[in-house]
């Protein structure tokens, strides 16, 4: 028994081969076709995850960046003393 890769997958090779001798045009067309769909298809939403409709409310975390104008000062540290009686 041979067990040696390229005798194994020799006709594979072979067939794979003759395909896409024989219909390579065709193949390559179908490949783009599918591609467009499947893109079509993911930006569609085809991938997003399907939610329980019992939980609908969704929590999206998230930094808020503001700025200062530059004229105006920072607001004003107020140090108090406590008296403890």
């Amino acid at each position: 028994m041979n067990l040696n890769p390229a005798a194994v997958l020799n006709p594979v090779f072979n067939f794979l081969d003759a395909l896409i001798s024989n219909y390579g045009v065709y193949l390559y067309l179908m490949f783009v076709w599918l591609s467009l769909a499947v893109i079509a298809w993911v930006l569609g939403g085809g991938l997003r995850r399907r939610l329980s409709q019992e939980n609908s409310a969704m929590i999206i975390p998230g930094i808020i960046f503001t700025t200062r104008p530059a004229n105006q000062s920072p607001p004003a540290i107020i140090i108090t003393d406590v008296d403890p009686a």
